[in-house]
């Protein structure tokens, strides 16, 4: 057996909003029974694209999370079902059927994601069904997927079996930063470069001549120590700066060692709770 995957990928996505019009598209005022009935025209993003910023002025990233229905393992939607309102496939896409579950208004705020929708107008709880309607019949994408621009979303069909190992092998994590122990415990949507959105950066700048003829430092070799351990290491570009990313808030203190033309230039201590712009540190 084979489970359908999307693959989202944090670093690639640009919060164009066409997975989200293209999902609009093919669902408003358009009923695909069994799957599901027409989405209202506004208010319902079965694809949502959650934003964060980071750092501060003049260095700061903005990276761009779409989260629709994660389709579960285990859907804790489906607990207070007890006559098939929702249900989960062999293939693991998780339907929440239009005609039981019409009225159970409850079963909109059971998603700890806040995935399903309420759709006031027909009384139905509602969210993304990876397009089941296309896929059964012969299409191998949702509309979303067919109307990335930039590749941040895949879509593929992959055996239970070798979820695990396809995971590991893509540097792929579920939307919690884990990697199931097996592959039954692996959800329909997965991750890829999460940390961009998740994890936290140090950035800098380096100079010289502060108070006559001020110029950027490029070669310096730039090291990131915590309890004295090296964590990563890098060079300035030719505008001087740095970066390192994918650090942990909240952690232990870091210390920056710089080096240049074989010298130690500089020391700076950063104490990380969000990502941090040192600004310019001068040699």
């Amino acid at each position: 057996m084979a489970k359908w995957i999307m693959t989202i990928d944090i670093e690639k996505c640009e919060n164009c909003n066409n997975c989200f019009l293209a999902c609009k598209d093919e669902h408003y005022d358009n009923d695909w029974q069994p799957y599901t009935l027409a989405q209202p025209r506004h208010g319902h993003r079965w694809m949502n694209i959650h934003r964060r910023e980071q750092g501060q002025f003049p260095c700061i990233s903005v990276a761009y999370m779409p989260r629709p229905c994660f389709h579960c393992p285990d859907p804790p939607c489906m607990s207070g079902c007890s006559k098939g309102e929702i249900y989960k496939r062999p293939d693991g896409i998780v339907v929440v059927d239009p005609e039981k579950s019409r009225g159970r208004k409850d079963l909109a705020a059971a998603c700890p994601h806040g995935a399903i929708w309420w759709n006031e107008e027909n009384q139905t709880p509602q969210k993304c069904t990876f397009c089941a309607h296309l896929l059964d019949n012969g299409w191998q994408q949702p509309r979303c997927v067919q109307a990335c621009p930039t590749g941040a979303l895949t879509f593929q069909k992959i055996p239970h079996e070798s979820l695990g190992e396809y995971m590991r092998s893509q540097g792929l994590v579920t939307a919690d930063g884990s990697v199931p122990p097996s592959g039954s415990r692996v959800p329909g949507i997965l991750y890829k470069n999460l940390d961009l959105y998740n994890k936290f950066f140090i950035a800098g700048s380096v100079a010289t001549g502060k108070g006559a003829v001020e110029e950027c430092v490029e070669g310096v070799r730039v090291e990131l120590l915590q309890k004295e351990n090296l964590v990563a290491r890098q060079t300035t570009d030719a505008f001087g700066d740095f970066r390192f990313p994918g650090l942990s808030r909240n952690s232990s203190p870091f210390e920056l060692r710089l080096h240049f033309r074989g010298n130690e230039v500089g020391r700076e201590k950063v104490a990380l709770t969000t990502s941090t712009f040192i600004g310019t540190l001068w040699i």
